[in-house]
């Protein structure tokens, strides 16, 4: 009998998480014909959270044994260290990564696997059709940030397309294989490959609890995202570089012919400090650039774990 794993990163969910499992379990009950022949477990990750949820999967542990498991980590690693955790922790035919706020409707589940038992795919992916109900900030840099990547990197990404989905075993495998400590799912989903197709469901609003990402974290996100797939950033601080390096010979030839013809040199301390601060903040900008991707290889070179287990079941 072949089995679906559930995983499901929990970051201080306290109050959805026995929401999300009664609500999946009522979907597979439901849809019996669907997952006829096929096992279902949970993989909860707890998240260094600092409520009550790992409380809550020790209960749900308690009562269903077989079925429910969970890792918790020592402290907050992220919620990439929480995905990958899950998927190494999964021994389903099957692997579905799920938000455990609900908006990631489980309704989805039985298609998505009968989809997926055709063999014509091995990975059925999720997109909103909108962003309807999140404030117009926020959709904009989402709509931003797609827009840039898609034309920087060779990995497209699709948007508005979440890490919900559902995965053959030999691609979640694939996906494990690939060891970087800077993790982007949504690259690395795209760029393993594998028959993908997407189905599209309306924006939906958490069960419960509030929303834990800020502006601020979901730009440092997609910032690392742009370094993790793309090396366009150094290209431009390098066109940048020449480009100035150019002006400034035009510019010497242009003093030296107006001294040698004229006796007249440049002058004027005002235009002189406007040109040092432009130069000098191109340089510190392209420094930024570099020291960011300089950053992801020492990093990378530390070969420290992406989490640490405290605790699991």
């Amino acid at each position: 009998m072949k089995t679906i794993s559930l995983v499901v990163p929990c970051y201080n969910e306290e109050p959805t998480i026995e929401i999300f499992y009664n609500t999946v379990e009522k979907v597979i009950a439901d849809n019996a014909a669907a997952f006829e022949g096929v096992d279902h477990e949970y993989v909860f990750v707890n998240d260094g959270s600092s409520d009550g949820t790992l409380n809550v999967f020790r209960q749900l542990n308690t009562a269903h044994p077989d079925t429910v498991h969970y890792v918790s980590f020592s402290r907050n690693f992220g919620k990439e260290a929480g995905l990958l955790a899950g998927l190494q922790h999964t021994t389903g035919d099957y692997v579905a990564v799920m938000d455990v706020d609900l908006q990631d409707p489980p309704e989805l589940l039985p298609k998505m696997l009968t989809m997926l038992q055709t063999d014509e795919y091995d990975c059925i992916g999720t997109m909103r059709e909108d962003r309807a109900g999140e404030p117009f900030i926020r959709s904009f840099l989402s709509r931003s940030f797609y827009s840039v990547v898609n034309k920087i990197s060779k990995v497209q990404i699709i948007p508005n397309a979440r890490d919900y989905r559902l995965m053959t075993r030999q691609m979640v495998d694939a996906i494990l294989a690939m060891p970087e400590a800077n993790r982007f799912s949504k690259g690395i989903f795209n760029w393993v490959g594998f028959r993908t197709t997407y189905l599209k469901f309306e924006n939906q609003p958490r069960s419960a609890g509030e929303t834990h990402w800020s502006i601020w974290q979901l730009f440092d996100y997609s910032i690392d995202a742009i370094v993790d797939f793309s090396d366009v950033p150094l290209k431009i601080a390098t066109f940048t570089g020449g480009l100035l390096s150019f002006a400034s010979i035009i510019s010497i030839f242009v003093v030296i012919i107006r001294k040698l013809i004229f006796n007249n040199s440049a002058s004027g301390w005002a235009s002189l400090v406007t040109i040092l601060l432009l130069i000098g903040g191109i340089q510190l900008f392209c420094l930024g650039i570099i020291g960011n991707y300089i950053g992801k290889i020492y990093i990378e070179t530390k070969h420290r774990p992406h989490y640490i287990v405290q605790e699991e079941k």
